[in-house]
C-alpha cells in the first residue's frame, strides 16, 4: 500500500468517524425533543382536564374570581405548550440539509443546463 493510499484510507476513516458522530449528535437532539413532546402532550392533557374541571366548578359556585385566574393562567400555558408543540415541527435543522442540496444540485443542474445549450445552440 503507498503513502497516498494510506493517507487517503485514514481521511476516509476520519470521514466516515465525522459522520457517525453527528449522526450520534442528532439521535440524542431527536431523543431529547421526542421525550419533550411527549412530556408536554402528557402536560397538555393534564390541563385541558383541569381546565374543565375549573369550568365545571366556575358554573356551580358563586366564588368565580379565583376560578378565573386560575383559568387564564391554564389557557397561557396551554398556549406556551401548543408553541413548543408546533415548533417541534419547524426548525432550521430539519430544513438545512435538504436546502443546501437542493441549492448543491439546482445549481449544478443550472451550469449543465448553459453547458448543454452552449453546445446546442
Amino acid at each position: 500500500m503507498s503513502l497516498f493510499d494510506r493517507e487517503k484510507s485514514e481521511g476516509d476513516d476520519r470521514e466516515i468517524e465525522q459522520a457517525l458522530a453527528d449522526i450520534e449528535r442528532s439521535l440524542v437532539a431527536l431523543k431529547e425533543r421526542y421525550t419533550q413532546v411527549k412530556r408536554d402532550r402528557q402536560l397538555r392533557l393534564e390541563l385541558k382536564q383541569r381546565q374543565q374541571e375549573l369550568e365545571q366548578q366556575k358554573e356551580e359556585n358563586t366564588a368565580r374570581e379565583p376560578i378565573k385566574t386560575e383559568l387564564r393562567h391554564l389557557q397561557q400555558q396551554l398556549e406556551n405548550i401548543e408553541l413548543n408543540l408546533e415548533s417541534s415541527l419547524l426548525d432550521w435543522n430539519s430544513f438545512k440539509k435538504p436546502f443546501w442540496q437542493v441549492v448543491r444540485f439546482g445549481g449544478i443542474g443550472v451550469v449543465i443546463g448553459w453547458i448543454i445549450k452552449s453546445f446546442a445552440g
